[in-house]
């Protein structure tokens, strides 16, 4: 009997403890949720190296009460996936600040590109009608993996590079239009040709140096979208 009550006060400390942590979330001014799949996961990297986490951390630094409630991309997502498990996150959520960064697996799946603009239209319109300031969102293009030893791996026989560019015109003609904030990865992807230590050890992803790299180029970005 007294075991079982011991289990009984440890489950209702933890309780308390997880509700005390996510009324802390709840209660921060800016509140992140990035969307997208293993770029915004960061496969390759720990999760504290990610760059959601390092992004959090360096607006906190410069004065901002910010949360990053939760990081529900994963790898291999599509925008279909996303709109499946993501967008009822962000519904579920009082997000205030947005990333996005997807398309990479609708190309290596041979999605048509009007699809994947259907897809992805429908994407913004969702996150611009949940969240306060339609504004602040940050797009993402789709960096160039044919630069890394295994990206050929998943071209097809098709020009990835050629490929990735294509779909990145949709994601800037859509973020464009909607006067959003686009950081361009696609060229910023590129150095990952030179440089083994910006490769994970999959030879496909980016390693935690690229992903820094990645946030080096949103936070200024996100510092301007999140002034007052």
């Amino acid at each position: 009997m007294r075991r079982f009550t011991v289990i009984v006060l440890c489950f209702m400390i933890a309780t308390v403890i997880l509700m005390s942590f996510m009324q802390q979330k709840k209660q921060a001014a800016v509140r992140f949720l990035p969307l997208g799949d293993s770029y915004t996961i960061c496969e390759g990297a720990k999760p504290a190296e990610s760059w959601p986490v390092l992004l959090t951390a360096h607006l906190e630094e410069k004065g901002h009460d910010i949360a990053l409630l939760a990081n529900p991309a994963r790898t291999g997502f599509t925008t279909f996936d996303l709109m499946q498990e993501e967008l009822p996150v962000l519904d579920k959520s009082d997000a205030n600040f947005v990333t996005l960064c997807i398309g990479v697996n609708d190309w290596v799946r041979g999605i048509d590109s009007t699809v994947f603009k259907k897809n992805f239209s429908l994407i913004l319109d969702r996150i611009q009608r949940k969240i306060p300031d339609k504004q602040k969102i940050i797009v993402l293009t789709i960096p160039d993996f044919s630069v890394t030893p295994n990206g050929k791996l998943y071209g097809n026989g098709r020009d990835i590079s050629k490929g990735i560019a294509a779909f990145n015109g949709i994601v800037t003609r859509e973020a464009n239009k909607r006067k959003l904030k686009i950081v361009d990865l696609y060229p910023i992807s590129k150095g990952m040709a030179d440089n083994d230590a910006l490769v994970a050890r999959d030879g496909l992803h980016p390693s935690a140096q690229e992903y820094a790299i990645w946030e080096k180029a949103i936070l200024p970005v996100a510092v301007e979208i999140l002034k007052p």
